[in-house]
């Protein structure tokens, strides 16, 4: 073989020389056992000024000639400082608080998230789990907010917490979290909520019983929604995807707050409740809003509220019906139920356009549809006109 006796440098010197006499390039590669393009190379450094005494046929260090910029003590000391405050914080979070901070001469969120590693602030199967989403939002804020109940906790006291969390799903926003004692009240919740920032066009919930009466009827906080012009959705039973939003709200708050911390009563908790959604929407960054805090992107609400609801008539094109003090309607030669929630609600009752039914409507939102043929309610699903 070419390669036996001699040198590595004197074989690869006598296979320039041999290219240069060869027509069969392929051919000498195959006799000297390397590829078409390691022979070009040897070829190229043939042709290369060298300085004298030096061997072009010599293995190069593959060493970089241009080391990166190591990260300082302190810089890193900073960013481990900020993971201990904040252990739910990834790389990119805490790079971009650090230079919202004025801090200078910050390495990039990959060497951030090295340095998180190295030091064992992250496990690597708990940061596998959270794979990448498509996310769907509104196009602008009070669009929709999305509410639900972030479990129960207990306290030192004995008692427990139940938090209500409303999330505005084009910003972020954290519009309010209240720690109650019950899952009881919730209009009342909303009511402070639209005080402060206004309403929303629509309101997204999970099917509990504090929001949604679709097995019953219409729960008294869909009637209330729908006098002030809210439309109430609801998600998928048993996909909690529809509120992803405000699943991963949860998840940061536990993470965050819950997990490592305990209250003594309910105004412990709701104290450090209030001064974490601050933090939330105040300082913490959001990736999906171009790493700026979500209060920087929410807008309040110019749809102000108020206690008296606004008288609403019907263009008179279709009958209009009162629905009894029990919940039922009478219409055509039928007693149908709705909900004792609807009672004395005035309804519109007006053909379908798609198919042999009639839609029951109130105010701007149709709440029903009735089968023409059988007289009997089809569904009670809410969708605004």
């Amino acid at each position: 073989m070419p390669w036996g006796a001699r040198t590595v440098e004197e074989t690869r010197e006598g296979f320039v020389l041999a290219a240069k006499r060869s027509s069969n390039f392929s051919a000498l590669c195959r006799e000297y056992g390397i590829t078409r393009r390691t022979g070009y190379k040897w070829v190229r450094r043939a042709t290369e000024d060298w300085k004298e005494g030096a061997d072009r046929f010599a293995n190069r260090s593959t060493t970089p000639k241009h080391k990166a910029n190591k990260t300082s003590a302190d810089t890193e000391e900073r960013i481990l400082r900020v993971r201990a405050e904040n252990p739910a914080w990834g790389g990119k979070t805490i790079r971009k608080v650090l230079e919202d901070s004025g801090c200078e001469a910050l390495p990039c969120v990959k060497t951030c998230c090295n340095i998180l590693k190295r030091n064992g602030c992250i496990d690597p199967e708990e940061s596998a789990k959270h794979k990448p989403y498509q996310r769907f939002e509104r196009e602008a804020c009070n669009q929709l907010w999305q509410t639900d109940f972030k479990g129960d906790f207990q306290l030192l006291d004995g008692s427990r917490c139940f938090p209500l969390t409303i999330l505005d799903d084009h910003s972020r926003f954290s519009v309010m979290i209240d720690a109650k004692p019950s899952t009881l009240g919730v209009k009342e919740s909303f009511r402070q909520a639209f005080l402060s920032f206004g309403m929303p066009e629509a309101v997204l919930s999970d099917n509990g019983s504090q929001f949604a009466g679709f097995r019953g009827g219409y729960t008294s906080f869909e009637r209330w929604l729908m006098d002030h012009e809210i439309l109430p959705i609801h998600g998928r039973i048993m996909h909690p995807q529809t509120q992803g939003k405000i699943e991963r709200f949860h998840r940061t708050m536990n993470q965050e707050l819950l997990k490592n911390n305990r209250f003594a009563d309910l105004n412990d908790a709701d104290l450090q409740l209030q001064n974490w959604r601050r933090k939330y929407n105040e300082v913490r960054p959001h990736e999906a809003l171009g790493m700026k805090p979500p209060a920087q992107v929410y807008i309040p609400s110019t749809r102000l509220y108020t206690d008296v609801v606004a008288r609403y008539d019907y263009d008179g094109s279709c009958q209009v019906y009162k629905v009894n003090n029990w919940g039922y309607l009478r219409w055509a030669s039928s007693r149908i139920y709705l909900s004792e929630t609807m009672a004395n609600a005035y309804l519109e009752i007006r053909p379908s356009q798609i198919r042999d039914s009639f839609e029951v409507c109130y105010r701007q939102f149709k709440i029903a549809e009735i089968d023409a043929a059988t007289q009997t309610l089809l569904s009670r699903k809410i969708s605004r006109l």
